[in-house]
């Protein structure tokens, strides 16, 4: 059978829409509540988690500043909770990303400027349905027939009439079972990084914001188990402005090789190697580089745009957009050779601060604060260069720079391991969308879908 969206499938698959899968199961596709529903102003510190665009990860929905409504409002506007198995789309801008809803989220709310999708019983499998959905294919249909030029947005409509293929429900649970084991060892991978992360932080807020080692050496706290030769390396008083006795301000430009990136010619940009991958504002996340659909090549590097070269250890900062303050990255062996483009901050360790160090500050809440309070721009919010040299922190002495050579020695264990786990999720989400289309096209035979996955790569 040929399936005009995803090529050949096998002929016992049969071809239908997603809205009659929805539709015979008894589901719906749903917009989210409008603004008029649901104000600003409705919003609460404590409540039940409202899932915005922002919150759709990798068919993963992440919690991470996420809004919350009443249990009122939630009430009053129950139509729009989530159950497991529905599929959450943004309804405008990145209209192709979703995100399967989880048994831990059950009872989340559907934001404004979302879509739900409930496929209902019996017809689908939801973990398939959302594989399918990420099939190359059908996300560039998604994209085609979404409306807007500048801003794509969806309707329920558009949703309905996405050509949709179902296998007999054994076959869909074995692709969604490899599939599914794949993605769940990158979310293992992704929370084991988090902990890592939230390990070096815990580092870094002890000794550069609270000062835990000089209070314990003031005698103002107990050591519990704190290692001496690193308490040595602390004053045990402090100045009369609260940092410690000895210690300086200095600046972020001060102290690492700093750079914006180039103004790299779109037209020259292509979508496929060969060539060197470009870092854009686009690719820098929240900590992660987000390639996919927004990775592009340039086709040469001459010795003019060499400087733009990345190295393992850098940390890149994105310049504009609504998360300004919130998107960087640390570069890591597996994202290079890559080049860096306009808007984009590259700050490189130089002689006292290195890259763990700048891995931290540049992801820390000391820095997004700092962003905030100087970024400019309503609809684009934004910041300069000149911004960013200008962050201020507090060191030791010039010249002792052992605190920080002690940081990056017992930080470097936690970076090393997360890079290791980041290049094996990079790997296993190759392998994944590799498998994709090719189990959707009945090309590898479903039984194999059934083996461990040593045994099909």
């Amino acid at each position: 059978m040929s399936n005009p969206t995803v090529g050949e499938s096998p002929d016992h698959w049969e071809f239908t829409t997603l809205g009659e899968v929805c539709d015979r199961g008894g589901g719906s596709i749903q917009t989210g509540p409008f603004g008029s529903q649901l104000h600003a102003s409705d919003y609460v510190d404590e409540g039940i988690p409202s899932i915005m665009p922002v919150n759709i990860g990798d068919n993963r929905l992440i919690e991470t500043d996420i809004k919350r409504i009443t249990e009122e409002d939630a009430e009053r506007l129950s139509k729009h909770l989530v159950v497991p198995g529905d599929i959450i789309y943004s309804r405008r801008g990145d209209v192709e990303r979703r995100a399967l809803v989880r048994e831990e989220q059950r009872g989340w709310f559907c934001g404004t400027g979302c879509i739900k999708v409930r496929l209902g019983e019996g017809v689908v499998d939801p973990a398939f349905a959302s594989f399918y959905l990420d099939h190359p294919n059908v996300r560039q249909w998604i994209v085609q027939h979404a409306v807007g030029a500048t801003m794509p947005n969806l309707n329920t409509s558009i949703m309905k009439a996405i050509p949709f293929v179902l296998p007999p429900p054994e076959e869909q649970r074995a692709i969604a079972s490899i599939l599914g084991s794949l993605d769940d060892k990158i979310e293992l991978n992704r929370r084991m990084n988090a902990t890592l992360e939230s390990l070096a932080r815990a580092i870094f807020k002890s000794w550069f914001v609270d000062f835990d080692p000089v209070k314990i050496n003031a005698g103002q706290m107990p050591a519990d188990g704190h290692d001496p030769t690193i308490l040595n390396l602390f004053p045990s008083t402090f100045q009369d402005s609260g940092i410690p006795e000895g210690w300086v301000s200095t600046t972020l430009g001060d102290e690492v090789d700093f750079q914006t990136g180039n103004a790299f010619k779109s037209k020259s940009f292509t979508n496929e190697p060969p060539g060197t991958r470009l870092a854009r504002g686009m690719n820098v996340k929240e900590g992660v580089f987000f390639w996919g659909n927004q990775t592009r090549y340039w086709p040469e590097v001459t010795d003019d745009i060499e400087p733009y070269l990345l190295r393992a250890g850098d940390v890149l900062i994105g310049m504009d957009g609504s998360k300004v303050g919130k998107n960087w990255v640390r570069v890591r062996e597996v994202d290079l050779p890559c080049l860096l483009v306009q808007r984009v901050a590259r700050l490189r360790a130089a002689d006292s601060v290195g890259e763990n160090f700048l891995w931290i500050l540049c992801g820390s809440e000391t820095f997004r604060r700092y962003v905030d309070s100087v970024k400019t721009g309503t609809s684009i919010p934004h910041i300069s260069g000149g911004q960013i040299k200008s962050l201020s922190f507090v060191r030791p002495p010039k010249g002792d720079d052992r605190v920080f050579h002690e940081f990056e020695n017992i930080v470097s264990a936690f970076a090393n391991q997360h890079d290791k786990n980041a290049s094996e999720s990079v790997s296993l989400s190759l392998l994944r969308d590799t498998l994709l289309p090719r189990l959707l096209s009945g090309e590898r035979p479903v039984p194999d879908s059934l083996l461990p996955i040593e045994q099909v790569v």
